[in-house]
């Protein structure tokens, strides 16, 4: 039987670009599995962070699972409409340093079984993340 887990993600930069930072927090049956702070740096934008603190949440749990993760579900909720609408597919990705880093999202997300990816608004990532 596959476990499903959530992961709630945001980054952002203090200028953009600026100091990059973003925050995660991985679920299952509403118990917190992990919940972990990154700051990347001087001259990453909101959207570099964006993206890289769901690799390294979808990282951090493939990694975690080990062979689990091939039978495991993800509900990624994020909200970023930019990630979110170009993981799907649904939106172009013209940025080259974004298309890079999404490549790396999509080969996260290929360790598992599935991956459900869905936009939230603002407030509740604040409300969840602090930020």
């Amino acid at each position: 039987m596959s476990e499903t887990y959530e992961i709630v993600f945001d980054g952002g930069a203090k200028g953009n670009p600026g100091l990059g930072y973003g925050s995660y927090e991985i679920t299952q049956d509403s118990e917190v599995v992990a919940h972990n702070t990154e700051e990347y740096g001087d001259k990453v934008t909101n959207n570099q962070a964006e993206y890289r603190t769901l690799v390294l949440a979808l990282s951090w749990l493939a990694d975690s699972l080990g062979d689990e993760a091939k039978s495991s579900l993800v509900v990624v909720h994020g909200d970023s409409r930019l990630v979110i609408n170009q993981l799907k597919g649904e939106w172009k990705i013209k940025d080259a340093i974004l298309r890079r880093i999404a490549m790396d999202a999509r080969s996260q997300m290929n360790r598992f079984a599935n991956v459900e990816l869905n936009w939230h608004p603002r407030a509740k990532s604040v409300k969840i993340l602090g930020h």
